[in-house]
Parts: C-alpha cells; structure tokens; sequence
C-alpha cells in the first residue's frame, strides 16, 4: 500500500484578475507500509493505553492498522470511556485501572499516553523509567523544563519516543521539507500559520456523557499533581479549558504547527516569541484564550506568524504558508501548492515626476530591466507552478509505524524527545509573553527559557 500524490492540474487569477496561474504537477509517493509481514511471533509488540478519550479513537484505529502490534492493557479515569474501549479493541486487553500498573507489567513493551497534558511529564518519566518505549500526544510537556527532565530519561533509559504531531509524517511535509531544503523558494523571510474554529465543540466545550458521576469518574487520578479543587465534571471533561491542565490555543494547537514549521524548515527552535491574546466569547467555563496572535523569530534568519481564534473559520480553518523571494509554498484543503514568484516592478508612477526627457529615456535604455511602461503587460500564463495532493495511508499511521520500526530496529523517529520538547517550548513561550506583557527569549545553551 503506497501514498500518492496525484498529477493536478488548475486555473487561478490573480489578485487584480489579469495573470492566469497555469499549475503542473509530479507524481510522488510513500513507500511505507504499515502492514509487513513478521515471521515470528517474537516481532509483535504489546502495547499499553494510559487514557482512552476521544483522540485515542484515531490512536487504537491507527494502531490496528500496523501488523505485528497488539494492544493488551488500558486505563482510563472515567468508566465509560474504559468501556468503550474495551469494546473497540477486543481480544485479550484488559483494563488496569491504573497506569503503575500498566507500566509494571513485564509484557508491555510500549505505552500509548493520551492523558491531559500536566499529566504527560509524569506519566512519560515514569513509564521510560520501567523500560516501556513511548508514544505520547502533543504536546509532551505542561511546561518548559519538563522538557529537560523528559530528554534525559529517554536517555539513561535508551528507549524510543514519538511525539504525537503527526503532521510531519505527511508526504506532504516531506515533500515541503525537500523543496525549501534545496533553495527553490529563494531566501525564506516569513512564514504564516493559522488554525481557526467556530464552534463550542472547537472551543473544548465538549458534551458530558449523563452517567458522569463521583462513581464513575476517578477525580484523583485526573488531578494528579494539580492543585486540589472540588470534584468538577466541566473541569475533568473540557480540562483543555483550564490553565490548571492545559496551556490552552497554543499548547492545542500552535504546537502542531510549531512542530511542522520546524521539521519543513530543517531548523532546532526559535530565538524569541512575542505574543497576545485575549478571551471574547466562550467566556463560560474556561480560563484560556479564545484568541492569539504571535511572532516567532528564528536565528536563521526568518520570522513566523501564527494566529488562532475561535471566533470564525474561513476556508479549511487552518494553514500555513512559506513565503521567499522566488515562490512560496502553502497547505490548505489537504494540498500543497507551489507558486512561483513573479516580480513586477513597477517605476511608473515615479518616473511620470521626472522631466519628460529622462522619463522617455528610462523607458528607452535597454539595460533598464523594468523598462516596460506601467499596467501595459498582456495576461500571461506562469508556467512552474505544482500542486501535490496525499492519499492512502494516513499520517497517523505512518508516525506510529515510524516507532514501531524504531523498537524493532533501532532507526531514528522525527519526533523525539527533543524534538517535542522545542515544539512544545514554543508553544509555552507564546504564553508566557502573554501573560508577562513581553518578549521571551531561547537560552540555547542551556536549552530553556531566558528569565
């Protein structure tokens, strides 16, 4: 089974309807497939579920789809997500109704984490510490210097992790990370990102299932090391909502795009973040933004703007575009499109200020390379530009292939410890310039935030 980006072929115009934009593309295709055969019953892995949500669903599907894996062992804090689970996976999984516990256990080789974020440095630690490798979901830390602690364990330990943004095992951010790698697009100065919603469903107001009750709801176990509060089910089902467990839009969000910025860029991390934010709507159980804006500055010498708010959603909601002088790169719909950039410079409406002799004589001398007269160039197809577009296995899959093949085999994951750690820095760097009303800096040499 391959993924395949299709040959698309489409007509745009410009922003003053004059330029017609003729857009080729090439075939290109992943070779990974998450279904080899094993010859020994010894290859499988047994994997361990620490949370079973909503975002486990894609997990345990993905999961399934890779050969040679089994999932024998889960935990959840609420019993009917436990319920569900066990349902969707079958076989001989059980539920241990606590994570120690899953950890313990000599025949786990990997845990899957999917728990609220203040709880992901704990439960990572502690499952790297007992020998399991680790996929875990964004972001891996609640805050900066979890990072730090989190790197280091994978090491003592020497045991693979994948972080779950799962974009950057796209085709498609593989092809981007190829095409700004090998100078295409000129010198890179900005890059765009955005990820936009409208709805209480996209704000974290999830429903709360009506069986929800101090009986079937593990309070402690979700708290963690959270500061105690009274038994809450808006806190413990939207806990995304709340600073206590969360670090809301950026931690959410901007951390996928952080991760994919990075990756695509061949870069390590930012430099320096501004950001502000505020909350204007969903003002009803919540703590967090529903809006933000922030700068990004890298030391390689280009900036990043990313921005989100809950308030509308244009389009598809999210995408990112990479500008240079010589094309830019954007996702949006599921695509990745290159646009060549055509410069046209026009020195009209200075030159017309001129005596009229040198005007005449501007346009006149041919080694004048704008010497065409102003808005007097025809319509014209721009040829250079490509549209990729991904099918077949999903992005999800293939990240989760990617750490299988690293137990088995010792091969590299994109998204490591270090990895997820700079992606989610960024991220906690957004909110801490909100909050403080400044700019913070990256201590590179120390690999934590400059107070």
């Amino acid at each position: 089974m391959t993924s395949k980006m299709n040959r698309r072929r489409f007509l745009a115009t410009s922003a003053m309807g004059a330029t017609a934009l003729g857009l080729t593309a090439k075939k290109i295709s992943a070779a990974n497939d998450p279904k080899p055969a094993y010859d020994s019953a010894n290859d499988k892995i047994t994997i361990g579920m620490i949370a079973t949500g909503a975002r486990a669903v894609d997990l345990i599907n993905a999961i399934k789809d890779c050969n040679g894996t089994e999932i024998v062992a889960l935990c959840d804090a609420y019993k009917g997500r436990v319920e569900r689970a066990l349902e969707r996976i079958g076989g001989r999984v059980k539920d241990y109704n606590n994570y120690r516990k899953i950890i313990d256990m000599k025949d786990i080789d990997m845990v899957v984490i999917s728990s609220p974020d203040h709880l992901h440095a704990r439960h990572v630690i502690d499952a790297m510490d007992a020998g399991k490798h680790v996929y875990i979901e964004k972001p891996l830390t609640y805050s900066v210097a979890e990072g730090i602690e989190i790197i280091k364990a994978a090491r003592r330990n020497k045991v693979a992790v994948q972080v779950g943004s799962t974009g950057v095992s796209s085709p498609l951010s593989a092809k981007a990370r190829e095409i700004v790698a090998s100078g295409k697009l000129g010198q890179i100065t900005m890059v765009r990102a955005y990820n936009n919603r409208n709805s209480a469903e996209g704000a974290w107001i999830y429903p709360i299932p009506p069986d929800a009750t101090k009986e079937t709801v593990n309070w402690e176990m979700f708290l963690g090391s959270a500061p105690k509060r009274p038994f809450n089910l808006e806190r413990f089902f939207r806990w995304r909502c709340y600073k206590d467990y969360s670090g809301g839009i950026t931690t959410d969000l901007f951390v996928h795009l952080c991760n994919s910025i990075n990756y695509i860029m061949g870069v390590e991390m930012c430099k320096a973040v501004t950001g502000m934010g505020g909350l204007y709507r969903w003002k009803e159980s919540r703590e967090v933004p529903d809006t933000i804006n922030a700068s990004l500055e890298y030391p390689e010498g280009f900036m990043v703007n990313i921005s989100s708010t809950f308030n509308n959603q244009k389009g598809t909601g999210s995408g990112l575009s990479i500008h240079g002088t010589e094309g830019t790169l954007e996702f949006g719909g599921g695509k990745l499109t290159f646009t060549p950039e055509i410069i046209h410079e026009d020195n009209g409406w200075v030159v017309r200020s001129w005596p009229s002799k040198l005007e005449k004589a501007y346009y006149d001398n041919p080694e004048n390379k704008f010497r065409e007269q102003p808005w007097t160039r025809p319509p014209r197809a721009l040829e250079g530009g490509e549209v990729w577009e991904s099918e077949g296995i999903d992005a999800t899959t293939l990240h989760f292939q990617e750490i299988f093949d690293a137990i088995r085999n010792g091969t590299p994951t994109k998204e490591d410890a270090v990895v997820g750690h700079h992606a989610a820095a960024c991220a906690h760097m957004v909110n801490m310039s909100i909050e403080q009303g400044r700019m913070v800096y990256w201590d590179k040499d120390k690999d934590l935030v400059k107070k």
